[in-house]
């Protein structure tokens, strides 16, 4: 996820973007793919950090007490914002590690952050409505941001973070009914994956309710309400409200 960023960042900065980006990795082969996207390497952290004035640190839950112990005393001085992706660490467990008190971000972005079109949620402590807008602006070059309440971050990694394998698990199934009524694989999955865009664009573009968008395409009598009614009928809603619900923690 990090390499992602580090992409994104660096393929979608303009030239008022005043941003160089640093990667540390103790992987030099992945650091060797990250040259083309990135201004130095590292495969020390403190190295990494040692000038920065945002560290994006993002590593699986079980390294951020390492990662976050070894950085404190490089940036304790220079206090720099701390922005962390580290999925289910609270911004007070982060805080814990740090001797100063921080600007701290947490996000929750999601994969589709390598093509630039993530949905990333951001909970925030110490900082103020400039560095916001900063790092809003930042994330907003890799796709849409909201700032939430910390407390909404899991439901909100079950919804945004879970819901890209939830949407693709439609695609597939949409896929294979493609399939059995007739076209090749590729062409069901193309035209199941573009419907789903376009379905998507019409909310966000109209700023409408989905049953409003639903309700331009069920026409009395039509096969789009025998389709929905046949879809409800096995369980379609229940079965996404309940997945959302056992994935939310």
């Amino acid at each position: 996820m990090g390499g992602a960023i580090a992409q994104g960042l660096f393929t979608h900065k303009t030239a008022k973007d005043d941003i160089r980006i640093c990667l540390a990795d103790i992987n030099e082969e992945k650091l060797a793919e990250a040259t083309s996207y990135c201004d130095a390497t590292f495969t020390d952290n403190t190295l990494a950090v040692a000038t920065a004035d945002i560290v994006i640190v993002a590593v699986k839950p079980w390294l951020i007490d390492i990662v976050l112990d070894s950085i404190n005393p490089c940036i304790d001085s220079r206090s720099p914002i701390i922005v962390s992706i580290a999925a289910g660490i609270t911004i007070d467990q982060i805080q814990q590690h740090l001797d100063n008190t921080f600007s701290i971000y947490r996000l929750i972005p999601n994969t589709a952050i390598s093509i630039a079109e993530s949905m990333t949620l951001i909970a925030s402590q110490n900082t103020t409505d400039e560095q916001d807008a900063q790092i809003s602006r930042i994330f907003g070059m890799l796709g849409k941001t909201l700032f939430i309440p910390e407390s909404l971050m899991n439901a909100a990694t079950s919804l945004t973070s879970c819901g890209i394998a939830y949407a693709l698990r439609y695609i597939r199934a949409a896929t294979e009914g493609g399939i059995e009524m007739g076209f090749s694989a590729t062409q069901a999955k193309e035209m199941v994956a573009q419907t789903l865009i376009g379905a998507a664009q019409l909310l966000l573009k109209n700023n409408s309710h989905p049953e409003v968008e639903i309700d331009k395409v069920t026409t009395p009598g039509g096969i789009t309400i025998k389709g929905l009614n046949a879809m409800e009928e096995a369980g379609f809603t229940s079965a996404v409200i309940k997945g959302l619900k056992a994935s939310f923690t």
